[in-house]
């Protein structure tokens, strides 16, 4: 089941879309759509897979689950062995409010101390408000930034993560859009 599973999870990610019964008959090298057919009920019925209102096929909240195999020490070597302890959606592990959630790519290293780099992808959950401290996405005197937001007593500004960059006083205007909740890099 795995291995269709993948082929899917790859078309998929690739397509934007969920294959059409003659496409996964390419897919899987069937010789039929009743072979098809077949597997999908079945993927149903391991939940890979569902059927929205309209009776097409669309991914389940398991589609995009990744093996978690435990953990990995980053000090010594210590003995391991291949078990999956169990999957993990990195959808709903990374974004907790679906409808308030978005991705930026990171222009620029005034975060780089805080360990956002230049081309990471930042996940930002919506918000006007932050406490002292926390990564925003802020609009300052109209124009947008990531940085540390800062507040002493009514005195408000936005701190970077790098000594090379400047903090900014808003000169007329200060506002909270987001809060990041997470960095993505891909190697």
């Amino acid at each position: 089941m795995n291995e269709y599973k993948n082929k899917l999870v790859a078309f998929y990610a690739s397509a934007s879309r969920m294959p059409t019964y003659s496409e996964m008959m390419k897919l899987f090298s069937f010789k039929s759509k009743n072979a098809v057919a077949r597997l999908v009920e079945k993927l149903i019925d391991t939940g890979i897979v569902k059927k929205d209102s309209l009776g097409r096929l669309i991914p389940s909240a398991s589609f995009s689950d990744v093996p978690l195999l435990g953990l990995i020490k980053a000090g010594f070597p210590s003995p391991t062995e291949d078990i999956v302890e169990s999957t993990i959606n990195l959808n709903n592990f990374l974004i907790r409010k679906k409808d308030s959630t978005y991705i930026l790519e990171v222009d620029g290293n005034s975060m780089i101390d805080a360990h956002i780099a230049d081309g990471d992808m930042v996940i930002a959950e919506k918000t006007e408000f932050a406490r002292d401290r926390e990564i925003v996405i802020a609009e300052v005197d109209g124009e947008f930034t990531m940085k540390y937001f800062r507040q002493e007593g009514s005195k408000i500004w936005l701190e970077p993560a790098n000594k090379d960059f400047k903090p900014i006083y808003p000169e007329n205007d200060l506002k909270i859009c987001a809060i990041v909740k997470g960095v993505i890099r891909k190697y």
